[in-house]
């Protein structure tokens, strides 16, 4: 059943609204909110309940965010008038739809099996959500991330990663230096002055790739870890590869040599 609420003083409005202003309430109720259709389908396709489901009365007029409304499992079900859904929305333009949902509690540091990204000191969201975006298609499970890494849950992280959040194991504030000489595998990081291009290292097996700051790189405390480097050939003569780019190229260089 989808309940209206009309106004500002509503304690459910409230809480969402402290959700939708303040990353600091996010991480405290382990929320993340999914704005738009494509991120609420996405999660319903991964088998999750939303705890809440919020539409627009015009986001509801149209039928493929009724549908979702209607149908998507979830806690609570609202409908807000516009005005109100607006002043919740993460984007310029209102999609209509938004979902609240509860990320992952924290774990112990898992055991790591196959290909694993290992992310350090990455803050720009649109940079994280791409490499999910990519790892996810590459076929690559596991993600790990250092404290001081952006919110991996924040609302510009999920849109750039158009749901690949729903198919990866994402581990924040992960010690790094202590998981990666225990990789069974290859620690691989990427590192301009290498000797070896990312092309003619052998990455058929398991491998462990390790990707910093988008400024300052890996850390030395952590790249000692490392049992190879590798760099990106840049014939054309640009200085250095955005991180999700060279994120890109290292995982798809993987998955070439595999299938060929």
């Amino acid at each position: 059943m989808t309940r209206r609420i009309v106004s500002r003083e509503n304690a459910l409005f409230k809480h969402l609204a402290r959700l939708a202003s303040s990353s600091r309430a996010r991480r405290e109720h382990r929320a993340a909110i999914l704005d738009g259709p494509h991120l609420v389908a996405a999660f319903r396709a991964s088998g999750g309940t939303a705890e809440a489901l919020v539409a627009s009365e015009s986001g509801y007029a149209r039928a493929e965010v009724r549908a979702l409304v209607d149908a998507a499992p979830a806690q609570d079900r609202v409908l807000l008038p516009d005005r109100l859904f607006d002043s919740l929305a993460q984007v310029a333009t209102p999609t209509g739809i938004l979902a609240v949902v509860a990320t992952p509690a924290p774990t112990a540091p898992p055991d790591l099996a196959g290909t694993c990204l290992m992310l350090e000191g990455l803050q720009d969201p649109g940079n994280l959500g791409s490499i999910l975006r990519t790892a996810l298609a590459a076929g690559v499970r596991q993600v790990l991330l250092a404290t001081g890494c952006v919110f991996a849950w924040s609302p510009k992280v999920l849109r750039a990663g158009q749901g690949a959040h729903f198919g990866l194991a994402i581990h924040e504030n992960a010690p790094l230096a202590a998981l990666a000489p225990r990789f069974a595998g290859q620690v691989i990081a990427t590192d301009p002055h290498a000797a070896a291009s990312v092309f003619e290292l052998d990455l058929a097996g398991p491998v462990a790739w390790v990707f910093g700051a988008e400024g300052g790189g890996v850390s030395p405390g952590l790249a000692a870890h490392a049992t190879a480097r590798a760099r990106i050939p840049m014939p054309g003569g640009a200085e250095s590869l955005n991180v999700a780019a060279a994120a890109a190229v290292c995982l798809f260089e993987q998955v070439r040599q595999r299938t060929r």
